[in-house]
């Protein structure tokens, strides 16, 4: 009698558990919060791809601090692929290359966390990185378990190697398992906007891709010879999706892609490359070789002003306004009232500027900003040159150098 009360009683129990699992709702989703405007910092891909070290990280980390460049908000440092070794081990797990991180991944995470700033790793939805290193398919549980031990902060997921699987469905798997690990890390999907990631990503990630790899140049196509795909530079990535800019703002942001400033383009078009970044609300996060950065390209990536345009707490990504002959206007709203407004010269040519401000009505249609400049005037302040230019009572007349911008901050009396 008493071990079939006894028998009784444990089937009461399996199906009193069995009833809880079903009713108890596991929170999924990324970390709210953790990116409420733009990701700053540096990525190790567009200057090194592969060839990484400790070394390169430790003398990164403590050059952004050096320079200014901590101080100016680029707090994160991500290495991309290549900081692992070729095989798991025989638990399945990733492990750092020992040659290039000879005293391991979570001493030199401690190391760029002693500096004040965060630290990223790379990896990819598919069952191999682009690059060739073990993927996370299949291991989506274990690897977020792995970063989080590993205090981790930022988590760049690429979408090579990933066919016959669903891009939606993955990121999810991806964000679900960093979330079940119980550390918060920033999701940053690298899906290459194939997928429409905007439509779909906002409660999976912080931020995602729009477009292919980015490529040191104006306005270019760069067709690889060893794959049928292209790189594209920055004035073609900022135009190839359209009407996304209303899926983007604060813990979800379109991603323009990693910056290629002091990477080999003139001065002026790195410039126009920062400022369009900043117009465009994208992460800022640099690829150069910070080790080798000449003072100018310092100063253009820490333009507090400009800074200030992307770390807007509005969250909104400009658009473009007007163009004719090459010359285009982007406009963006900006917090208490105030406009970005950034005159692009696409041109191999000189232009000339004579922006008649009566006769603008700028409306944002995404967002419900609208301004008269016939019944509101506003102090003009020229953010590169950091002098104001009087008010919008007259046209504003200038010169601009050809893939030249000026960037222009209305603030409204």
């Amino acid at each position: 009698m008493e071990k079939k009360i006894y028998s009784l009683l444990l089937l009461a129990l399996s199906f009193l558990t069995f009833a809880q699992g079903n009713t108890y709702t596991k929170g999924f989703g990324k970390f709210d919060g953790l990116a409420m405007t733009p990701p700053m910092g540096w990525n190790s891909w567009n200057t090194f791809q592969t060839n990484i070290n400790e070394k390169l990280v430790k003398e990164t980390a403590d050059i952004m601090v050096v320079s200014g460049m901590a101080a100016a908000g680029y707090n994160y440092i991500v290495l991309d692929d290549g900081w692992m070794a070729k095989e798991r081990d025989k638990e399945g797990n990733l492990v750092p290359d020992p040659i290039k991180f000879p005293n391991g991944m979570k001493s030199l995470i401690e190391y760029v966390h002693s500096k004040g700033l965060k630290f990223g790793l790379y990896n990819c939805a598919g069952t191999n990185t682009c690059a060739g290193y073990p993927g996370t398919r299949g291991y989506e549980y274990q690897d977020a378990r792995f970063y989080a031990n590993l205090n981790i902060d930022y988590l760049k997921y690429d979408w090579c190697n990933t066919q016959g699987i669903n891009a939606k469905e993955a990121y999810a798997t991806m964000s679900n398992a960093l979330k079940t690990a119980e550390k918060p890390i920033v999701f940053s999907l690298c899906e290459w906007g194939d997928n429409q990631p905007w439509n779909w990503a906002k409660p999976i990630g912080n931020l995602w891709r729009i477009s292919g790899d980015i490529y040191p140049c104006f306005d270019c196509e760069f067709k690889h010879k060893d794959g049928n795909w292209s790189s594209w530079g920055f004035m073609k990535i900022l135009e190839m999706r359209k009407d996304i800019r209303k899926f983007s703002g604060p813990d979800h942001w379109n991603d323009f892609d990693m910056m290629e400033v002091g990477d080999g383009m003139t001065n002026i078009e790195d410039k126009t490359h920062f400022t369009m970044w900043c117009m465009m609300a994208s992460p800022l996060i640099a690829g150069n070789d910070l080790r080798k950065m000449a003072k100018e390209t310092l100063a253009l990536l820490t333009n507090r002003e400009l800074i200030a345009i992307n770390q807007d707490k509005l969250g909104i990504q400009g658009f473009k306004y007007a163009e004719e002959d090459g010359l285009e206007v982007w406009v963006k709203p900006l917090s208490d009232g105030n406009w970005a407004i950034t005159f692009v010269n696409r041109t191999d040519a000189s232009k000339k500027i004579n922006f008649d401000w009566k006769q603008q009505n700028i409306k944002d249609a995404d967002f419900n900003f609208e301004t008269n400049f016939s019944t509101t005037i506003y102090k003009i302040k020229n953010l590169w040159k950091n002098k104001e230019y009087g008010d919008t009572k007259k046209s504003f007349v200038s010169d601009l150098a050809s893939h030249d911008v000026i960037v222009l901050k209305l603030i409204k009396q």
